[in-house]
């Protein structure tokens, strides 16, 4: 890991950009973070749209899990942002998109081929990530993961033990493979539904919360679409984290 620039917002969380190999992120640490008294750390998910575009939305929810003792961190995803396309990605949402404006249905295959190959990149990069995190010395374990792909978190859940607990962000684009993958899933887990979300079925996400194998998981559904979150579900999940973080 490699810091190429920092920053302090709000005179209280410092902002640091970091590579990993040819890999960009970002971590974001309270004032209070220290190598005598080290914090939690909080694995920030996002959608295949590049840090930057999403850097506004990933700042807020920084900036509030640093008023509650958490550091954070996130990481560009496979193919997105400035780095090397991945051209059967490209192809796969160019499927969907055509299924969506035809009003055609969106089968399995073409959610495996746009889902899958984007796990199996990324939860690699995600794991390796960690491991750099966690060397620094104002930065400890337990960990969490929030929001983003929820297949990925699905992944990160089932095969990364410092993992603790998470919240995960209800999608509907969920291969078959990550639904037989979530009967593995035994952390804590919070899950977020936009009741109306446009681009969901609801009926899968109800579906995919049922299969989850952890004994405590909670669904937290408001109604609204898919930019409707109301900001009580940011409190509920950093009351989520201080228990099982903490």
């Amino acid at each position: 890991m490699r810091f190429t620039s920092e920053q302090r917002l709000d005179e209280s969380v410092l902002e640091r950009e970091f590579t990993l190999g040819e890999i960009p992120g970002i971590l974001w640490t309270p004032d209070a973070a220290s190598a005598v008294a080290p914090v939690p750390l909080i694995l920030l998910g996002h959608p295949p749209l590049g840090l930057r575009k999403m850097y506004p939305r990933l700042l807020g929810r920084a900036l509030g899990c640093a008023a509650e003792g958490f550091a954070t961190a996130t990481i560009e995803l496979p193919g997105s942002g400035d780095r090397p396309r991945l051209p059967p990605l490209d192809e796969a949402r160019a499927d969907l998109r055509r299924a969506m404006e035809t009003g055609e249905p969106v089968g399995d295959e073409i959610v495996h081929a746009l889902v899958l190959p984007l796990v199996e990149a990324a939860v690699p990069e995600w794991r390796a990530a960690l491991d750099a995190l966690l060397a620094l010395p104002e930065v400890d374990g337990p960990v969490g993961y929030s929001g983003g792909v929820i297949s990925v978190g699905v992944r990160l859940a089932v095969v990364e033990p410092r993992v603790s607990a998470a919240v995960l962000f209800a999608g509907s684009l969920v291969p078959r493979a990550i639904f037989e993958e979530a009967r593995q899933v035994t952390i804590p887990l919070h899950v977020l539904l936009q009741w109306d979300d446009e681009g969901n079925d609801r009926q899968a996400s109800l579906d995919l919360f049922d299969t989850f194998g952890s004994k405590e998981k909670s669904l937290h559904a408001h109604l609204g679409g898919h930019a409707g979150v109301p900001e009580s579900a940011g409190a509920a999940a950093a009351q989520f984290f201080t228990r099982h973080l903490k």
